[in-house]
């Protein structure tokens, strides 16, 4: 098998002149023959200038590759897409499978014996991981890691829930322009992800728990030394990969894996987003990750983890409580031990290294836990026949049972038109819809999920009501807010169909989410829908690919034709 320079030569039908060539090209870069007849390690850059969650990309950088040199492997980077969450329209959803593709091609494309992908912002990650999994090269995963904290008048911020939570109190009239400008300016201090339990944080879990990154790699702030040293150990590690040949991704991302990282999203209050991205890696890996099992889990597994927004501290302060690995450790009679690292060892190895630090109040323990039950619970009924999810861990427990009066709204257009008008017929114990904002009928499944309490109802006092859609919602966010719909209305899932003044029951701990009309009228309705004219597809380029392969939320929202062996994600 080719390794280093001779690996996927350019093909000119004389295999000699491809290797002469490639050579005579590279040394314009100065390099030695000593230096070119090592194994290579790939390194992403996914630095932009529109991506502050990357702003420390080039320092770790440099640091990935003083560990591959140190290991006697020779670094060469790569430039791959970089997805900032609020710079990138439509949504960074949008563009999730776009990046997971490029990542993928750039890796089978240049000749590397090993990979170190770097990525924060939410979806980076996520397509890097998808990206590792179909490529299946040894690949280590270095996270940006989160921001520090902000400040202000005496109380400690993090981006972005408190972001949504001075916000909602500015559209209350509560805070001042002049206020809510000082504000923007003290809620994001330093480079680096989200330092709440965000879709970010989620994500760098993810992947810790799944092996593909080293222990301890989490929650490092972006700014600390600890940082730039996992970036270093994590590059010699990967130098040790590209010599050994293993293990590749398809050694560690397992139904047993996927299992132990479904364990880690409920305890650790993960975003909802965190499941469809899962969803998405799993069946890159041939796997089905199973709903009904992720669902069981949130009952037996509780929230752990005392990170906003389910809890009260952030990043920093789990780093310093003894990170994913002390977490793990309260969780090892869930966990399956032997699974393997890219550190070289076990899930279990990692455990027993765990730091213990005294006195500290950010992991609970599995005896006496944050909340007795875990981030999610998955929905069913005659609105979600595929499924929904709501973030208990985040939800206010007087609303997890309620029926209510259905407010629709059509799309995320008609939404922002009305939803502040002083004549919309709304009120407290009503059930707001949002429909037409899932992978389609967006497109690209926008974090619209968290609909807005109308400014009436805000100024009135009202900080929760229940909130249903086909879109998602940040990490970020808390309340009562059913998520993920599928099918979405614009494929002509039941969501479609509800009108303004329905009934809607809201039961999480039956697990239920109905429409409460009479099967007659459900079918009417159905018929009616089906006879609507609908919109026309894009006409060319990647909005076009997007729409005619983008799989529904319980899928995971990848490409059809990206799965595992085809459409149906199954193995040989």
């Amino acid at each position: 098998m080719a390794t280093g320079l001779r690996k996927g030569l350019t093909s000119y039908g004389d295999a000699g002149f491809s290797l002469f060539l490639r050579k005579a090209f590279i040394k314009a870069m100065g390099y030695s023959d000593d230096a070119l007849a090592r194994p290579i390690v790939g390194i992403t850059d996914t630095f932009s200038d529109y991506n502050p969650c990357h702003g420390n990309v080039p320092d770790l950088i440099d640091a990935v590759k003083r560990g591959v040199m140190l290991a006697g492997a020779l670094p060469m980077v790569f430039p791959t897409i970089s997805i900032g969450e609020s710079f990138a329209h439509p949504t960074s959803m949008f563009l999730r499978n776009l990046m997971s593709m490029d990542t993928e091609e750039m890796i089978r494309a240049q000749p590397m014996d090993a990979a170190v992908v770097i990525g924060g912002c939410d979806k980076t990650i996520p397509a890097q991981l998808m990206a590792a999994a179909s490529a299946d090269l040894p690949t280590v995963v270095v996270q940006t890691g989160p921001m520090v904290v902000g400040h202000h008048k005496g109380e400690v911020l993090g981006a972005c829930t408190d972001c949504r939570r001075l916000w909602g109190q500015h559209r209350a009239d509560k805070i001042g322009e002049a206020e809510i400008e000082q504000i923007s300016g003290r809620l994001a201090p330093s480079v680096g992800t989200c330092m709440v339990m965000g879709t970010a944080s989620t994500m760098a879990c993810i992947v810790e728990a799944l092996g593909l990154a080293l222990p301890m790699s989490a929650a490092a702030p972006a700014t600390h030394a600890d940082r730039r040293r996992i970036a270093e150990a994590s590059g010699r590690r990967a130098a040790e990969m590209a010599v050994s040949g293993g293990p590749i991704p398809s050694q560690l991302i397992t139904p047993a894996s996927l299992r132990n990282a479904m364990v880690v999203l409920q305890a650790i209050g993960g975003s909802t987003n965190g499941l469809i991205h899962l969803t998405a890696i799993a069946g890159r890996a041939g796997v089905k990750l199973d709903m009904d099992e992720f669902d069981r889990l949130g009952r037996e597994i509780p929230t752990l983890l005392n990170l906003k927004p389910s809890g009260a501290h952030y990043m920093e302060h789990f780093h310093h409580a003894g990170g994913l690995p002390a977490l793990m450790r309260e969780l090892k009679l869930h966990l399956d031990l032997s699974t393997p690292n890219v550190a070289g060892g076990t899930l279990g190895d990692a455990i027993e290294a765990a730091e213990d630090v005294p006195g500290q109040q950010v992991i609970y323990s599995f005896a006496e836990p944050l909340k007795a039950q875990g981030a999610m619970a998955v929905l069913q009924g005659n609105l979600a026949p595929l499924g929904a999810v709501i973030k208990q861990s985040a939800a206010s427990p007087e609303l997890m049972t309620h029926t209510g009066r259905a407010v629709v709204f059509d799309s995320v257009e008609d939404l922002t038109n009305r939803i502040d008008d002083p004549d919309l017929d709304v009120k407290a114990d009503d059930i707001l819809v949002l429909r037409n904002a899932g992978p389609k009928g967006a497109p690209g499944m926008p974090e619209a999920g968290y609909l807005p309490i109308p400014m009436k109802l805000a100024r009135a006092g009202v900080k929760d009501m229940v909130r249903i859609s086909d879109a998602r919602m940040s990490g970020t966010a808390f309340g009562t807010i059913v998520l993920h719909i599928a099918p979405e209305a614009s494929v002509g899932g039941p969501l479609a169909w509800v009108q303004s003044g329905d009934q809607i029951m809201l039961d999480v701990p039956r697990r239920r989410l109905e429409l409460l009309v009479d099967e007659a009228e459900f079918s009417r309705r159905r018929a009616a829908w089906e006879t609507t004219p609908r919109r026309e597809l894009p006409r060319r380029g990647y909005a076009r690919l997007y729409e005619t392969a983008v799989l529904q939320a319980d899928e995971g929202c990848d490409f059809d034709f990206l799965r595992r062996n085809g459409q149906d994600g199954t193995t040989d």
